[in-house]
């Protein structure tokens, strides 16, 4: 719990995706909404499990807490998203409410492009209404007497938001998705379709003008070795260490080493199935007469 706010924060680590979800929660209210979501995916059996979302939804229940909203920072390519699963997950005995899922409004170009690569063109619901909320940068959401501002910050896709927390008047914490990571890891790459270094730097730079005290928490850790994973900084530790996009480093530098550096990347390992299946807000394909589903593999598309 933070001790000057009205909210809390638990962290969920999935070392097998280096994903870190989370669990917001109003401290009155105990209506709570959950960040980035695990869907267990084994690449090699295509078998899917539900034990990492499972943690949350046990710590939902032990907490008694509300599920309000499910967010999103973006459409994944390195794990599978557990919203669909967990949104209908509620404490025994409470009544049964779908808790919506949330991305930001331009989820649509991903879509689009992503639709086009996969062949999914018919299977994507008009306008993004494979989510039940699209926000756009500046949007509310109400977590009992907590706000949740979104905050527009394309770069590594177009669509990324991160979420702003508000209570008292003033922003405490930021859950920053896929743009900045720990300072001694750095940022996150823009190679992806849509992705923009340029437009990343703007948009960590629109993150680092916040108060120095600001807490930012990220959605992946890579730690070095001898580190133990971790997920929260603060503006000062960022602007301070970031080893790529401290103060001082202007964006022509920063386009440049991000553009070298994703030039050297290899593709996510669960790239192929997750984006399929995040872009329908972690639905999977529907199934055929005989109750089989089955993912796309696009060969020589990206």
């Amino acid at each position: 719990m933070h001790s000057a706010t009205s909210f809390g924060v638990q962290a969920f680590f999935d070392a097998v995706t280096s994903t870190v979800s989370y669990v917001l929660h109003d401290a009155a209210s105990r209506e709570a909404a959950v960040i980035d979501p695990v869907w267990d995916f084994d690449a090699k059996s295509g078998r899917t499990s539900t034990a990492s979302a499972q943690r949350i939804a046990d710590y939902l229940q032990a907490e008694q807490l509300t599920l309000r909203w499910v967010l999103e920072t973006h459409a994944h390519a390195d794990h599978l998203s557990a919203a669909q699963w967990l949104r209908t997950q509620m404490p025994a005995g409470a009544v049964r409410i779908a808790a919506p899922v949330v991305i930001g409004r331009q989820i649509t170009q991903v879509q689009k492009v992503f639709g086009g690569i996969y062949g999914m063109e018919d299977c994507i619901a008009p306008q993004g209404a494979d989510f039940d909320c699209l926000l756009s940068d500046g949007d509310v959401l109400a977590l009992g007497a907590t706000c949740i501002r979104a905050l527009g910050v394309p770069g590594h896709t177009p669509a990324d938001l991160a979420y702003a927390v508000e209570a008292a008047g003033a922003v405490a914490a930021i859950f920053v998705g896929d743009t900045l990571f720990m300072p001694d890891v750095g940022t996150a790459r823009c190679d992806f379709p849509g992705g923009d270094a340029r437009a990343l730097y703007q948009s960590i730079g629109r993150l680092l003008a916040y108060p120095p005290q600001t807490r930012l928490y990220v959605c992946h850790d890579y730690p070095p070795a001898g580190r133990a994973a971790a997920w929260c900084s603060t503006v000062a530790e960022q602007r301070a260490h970031n080893i790529h996009v401290h103060d001082g480093v202007d964006e022509a530098a920063f386009v440049a080493m991000r553009e070298a550096r994703d030039a050297t990347l290899a593709m996510p390992q669960l790239m192929l199935p997750s984006v399929q299946v995040n872009i329908r807000a972690g639905r999977l394909p529907d199934a055929d007469a005989q109750g089989r589903r089955f993912l796309k593999l696009p060969v020589d598309a990206l």
